[in-house]
């Protein structure tokens, strides 16, 4: 079956269907991950883009049922050059087109990724329709430039959960897949579900943590009446502008308990501290790009997956600059001058990605300890 991705800048791409049959419109972008397709897919922060993988051969390591960041994928739509349809891995489950259609996900395969990624890289993100069902190229792009943009979009409001609930996964191990600890928990910490990610919750558990996830939109009066000693700040996708109820939760927060953020919950944070975030030309999307702490100038290389960014000067009245990316020299991390309360742009629980930044979450811990009056060797 054939498919056509079309952009609202006129530009078209021909290809082979991939997954569910349909027609489906978002942002088109790119990741340049060589691997974690299932975990790209399963991201919540996705929720309203087209995504497309740089790397040439995808799923060829299949489909598992543990190593997913949520219950179903979220993104619009999936570009990849070619879909292995013989998956080898034990403990593949089934083929990456297999795993699409059975969540009716919109794909396409056999287009050159690498015109389609410098096309963004040079013009920038934009909106797309990719399409199996209306294949004249002139209407496609028509209704390309009639969707909406993702900028001004409340996406939080459609991947966040409906009520609270308790987390105990803890970290992955080869014999017991991913299971509670078996230690008590020290800290008990509320998350914020703004598109939150599962490995970010078996992080926290891991690190000795007692976690309940609420939705986006609680009142920070009902995260206090829960007496957390730590409130975590999630990612999630979008335009973190429009989530005014989340600025307003976290403004009420700061100074009563240690926050931690991650992506959308670092922008968020900088909203509610007086900051500006602005759209980046075609985003930071995959797990290289380097980043160096402020504080030793050590270089780390992350997973990032965001497409705006906060704008260093506007909040410097009330946090300092901790990392930067190398690439671009975009903001990836701040913390308060006064209050318990710090986030990075970037994912340090990865997955998919490297491990460089998991010492964030022991970071929060220690947090959370001064806080309580106590050290760690207690």
């Amino acid at each position: 079956m054939k498919a056509i991705l079309a952009l609202s800048d006129g530009r078209v791409f021909h290809g082979l269907a991939l997954g569910a049959p349909g027609e489906v419109s978002g942002e088109v972008v790119f990741n340049t991950s060589m691997s974690g397709y299932q975990e790209i897919l399963t991201d919540p922060s996705y929720a309203g883009e087209i995504v497309t993988m740089t790397y040439p051969l995808i799923g060829n390591y299949g489909i598992n049922l543990e190593d997913i960041e949520s219950a179903h994928p979220h993104l619009r739509g999936f570009v990849v050059k070619e879909a292995s349809d013989v998956p080898s891995n034990w403990r593949s489950k089934m083929s990456l087109d297999a795993y699409l259609k059975e969540n009716g996900v919109v794909g396409i395969q056999g287009i050159d990724t690498r015109a389609l990624v410098r096309h963004i890289r040079d013009k920038g993100a934009q909106t797309g329709i990719l399409s199996t069902v209306d294949l004249d190229p002139e209407k496609l792009v028509k209704k390309a430039q009639a969707a909406p943009s993702i900028v001004g979009q409340d996406l939080v409001k459609t991947v966040t959960c409906k009520e609270p609930y308790r987390w105990t996964e803890g970290a992955w191990d080869i014999k017991s897949g991913y299971a509670c600890t078996g230690e008590p928990p020290c800290f008990k910490v509320v998350a914020y579900d703004f598109g939150i990610k599962r490995n970010i919750l078996r992080n926290l558990v891991a690190a000795g943590c007692d976690v309940t996830v609420v939705p986006a939109d609680t009142p920070a009066e009902k995260v206090l009446e829960m007496k957390p000693d730590g409130v975590f700040l999630s990612n999630g996708p979008g335009d973190p502008e429009p989530i005014v109820y989340a600025q307003e939760a976290i403004a009420d927060l700061l100074g009563k308990v240690p926050l931690f953020g991650i992506c959308l919950g670092h922008q968020l944070l900088s909203l509610a501290l007086g900051g500006k975030t602005y759209k980046l030309k075609f985003g930071h999307r995959g797990g290289n790009q380097p980043v160096r702490r402020e504080d030793s100038h050590k270089v780390e290389i992350t997973a990032q997956n965001h497409g705006f960014a906060v704008d260093a000067d506007s909040f410097k009245h009330a946090a300092v600059l901790t990392h930067i990316n190398l690439n671009d020299n975009t903001v990836e991390g701040l913390t308060h001058k006064e209050l318990p309360a710090f986030s990075v742009q970037y994912h340090p629980e990865a997955s998919p990605g490297p491990h460089d930044a998991r010492y964030l979450f022991e970071r929060f811990i220690r947090m959370m300890e001064k806080e309580k009056g106590v050290t760690s060797d207690e």
